[in-house]
């Protein structure tokens, strides 16, 4: 069973290469070996879902070396859960790009596609910084190619600015690896705990220092202010479906501080995180109301959900933490899901694309309008969704913080904005009648299993909420685990004789 933690690398690796093999002739079997080895990577995150709500840290060591020499995969509960909720996004993008044709404008979407798994995955599974960094750069070499999939002038303009930004973010990690080796000797995150607690007074200086680096460089992948501004053009570019993969990679920088946080730096960055969560969230939902296309609104609402995400996270308290392990699925699903809806209101409309301006109805108004909806309730966090009780279990734990005032008003000040953004969004595009020119006649109505992903996210999202007594139990029981260091430590170091550890 231990061998299985490492399928969710390997899976996407070898799917990934298959699918090269049918991207010029027969390409509906490179799409259909895609999306069948994503939904079985949803089963076998599933399955590694149930062996970690044992409480058990496992650990695999490629090659049979121990930590800290050879290289380890470890599976817990917060592995597990990014594991499942990567795994059930995918499918849902996956078969929309398929049903919409995207996968169709150029050859290498589904190898990329399998590629950005891999990075991903293999992100969350990690016991090892530097490797940790080399996942980094697949997921990020092959968000290259999505991100350009489909070519545009606006696409290549998004692209390079992405590239030089993530090129610096890889540089500065670099340098704070650089630094953490110099000082401890070793780059496995549970020896480094080890071994940095038991740094001198002289030593802890520059420990700190390196830690503090990298947690910029996490802040940078999750886009937190002031290194946000690559994220709203890139996404906006993007072809919706992409944009609404890369929704998980904000929480790959958000899952490497939650990781990285408690183990190695005891939450030492908390006290810069909080303003800075707070200010990115007053500058997402302000970018929110000020959007005048859906995807950019899409855009900039991810980074105001993820901001309040990174608010609950900065406070590394253990009440806290759980309240934000239940928000994180719920901001990932919203904002894809605005995404999927963003291209079906720009393939069912017509020519004004995904412009927020009137226009005269068409075929399928009433179903992308009752999307529309659903999404933006969930990203706006009101009832019945799962983020109004995700908000609910931020704003209580909060009041154990210092910050509350602030957390309380920014958090109910932007809740507010996003419903004033919503409807002023939704009035314009669905209800008001538009002058524009009606859709030609001839041109034929896309079909309606098209929204068939989208309403699987929606569905998603109703069982997080229905689901919200067990999924909470899950999440507290992950959030002790994370503070409870030495059951990671004590998993992944082997045992040193003479030592009694």
């Amino acid at each position: 069973m231990s061998a299985l933690i490492a399928a969710p690398v390997l899976l996407p690796a070898f799917a990934g290469v298959a699918t090269l093999l049918f991207r010029r002739r027969r390409r509906w079997i490179g799409a259909g070996m895609s999306i069948g080895a994503t939904a079985v990577l949803l089963v076998i995150g599933v399955a590694l879902l149930v062996r970690a709500t044992t409480g058990e840290v496992s650990v695999y060591a490629l090659g049979d070396w121990p930590a800290p020499f050879g290289i380890v995969l470890v599976l817990d509960r917060l592995a597990a859960m990014m594991l499942v909720l990567t795994a059930a996004l995918a499918l849902a993008v996956g078969v929309h790009a398929t049903l919409t044709g995207l996968d169709r404008r150029g050859w290498h979407f589904h190898p990329l596609f399998q590629f950005q798994l891999l990075g991903i995955n293999g992100a969350f599974l990690t016991g090892d910084l530097f490797n940790l960094f080399v996942f980094f750069e697949v997921l990020l070499i092959a968000s290259y190619g999505l991100l350009l999939h489909g070519q545009g002038a606006r696409r290549l303009t998004a692209g390079v600015q992405y590239v030089i930004v993530n090129l610096v973010g890889s540089t500065l990690f670099l340098i704070a690896l650089g630094l953490l080796y110099g000082i401890t000797g070793t780059l496995n995150m549970a020896d480094m705990a080890v071994r940095g607690a038991a740094l001198g007074a002289g030593d802890q200086g520059l420990f700190r220092a390196g830690g503090m680096l990298l947690m910029a460089v996490f802040a940078l992948k999750a886009a937190l202010l002031p290194l946000h501004l690559w994220l709203p053009r890139a996404y906006a570019g993007a072809a919706p479906a992409v944009a609404a993969l890369f929704a998980i990679m904000t929480k790959v920088g958000a899952y490497a501080i939650i990781r990285t946080g408690p183990l190695i730096f005891a939450g030492a960055a908390g006290r810069y995180m909080v303003p800075a969560a707070l200010a990115t969230m007053i500058l997402g939902f302000a970018g929110f109301v000020a959007a005048r296309h859906l995807r950019s609104m899409a855009a900039f609402g991810l980074i105001g959900s993820t901001a309040i995400l990174l608010t609950a996270v900065a406070l590394f308290e253990e009440g806290a933490m759980a309240a934000a392990l239940y928000y994180l699925p719920h901001t990932t699903i919203a904002a894809a899901l605005l995404f999927l809806v963003a291209d079906l209101v720009m393939r069912w409309r017509g020519a004004e694309g995904d412009s927020i301006v009137s226009t005269g109805a068409y075929q399928g108004r009433q179903l992308v309008a009752f999307l529309f909806l659903a999404a933006g309730v969930a990203l706006a966090g009101l009832p019945p969704l799962s983020g109004f009780i995700g908000k609910l279990f931020i704003l209580d734990a909060a009041l154990r913080s210092a910050w509350w005032p602030a957390i309380w008003a920014v958090i109910l000040g932007t809740s507010l904005v996003a419903v004033i953004a919503l409807a002023r969004g939704g009035s314009t595009l669905f209800w008001k009648r538009g002058t524009g020119q009606q859709p030609a006649v001839e041109r034929t109505p896309p079909a309606l299993l098209e929204a068939a992903p989208a309403g699987f996210l929606l569905a998603l999202l109703g069982m997080l909420t229905i689901g919200a007594g067990p999924v909470t139990a899950y999440m507290e029981a992950t959030s002790r685990q994370i503070f409870s260091t030495a059951a990671y430590i004590g998993a992944v170091l082997p045992a040193r004789p003479g030592t009694g550890a």
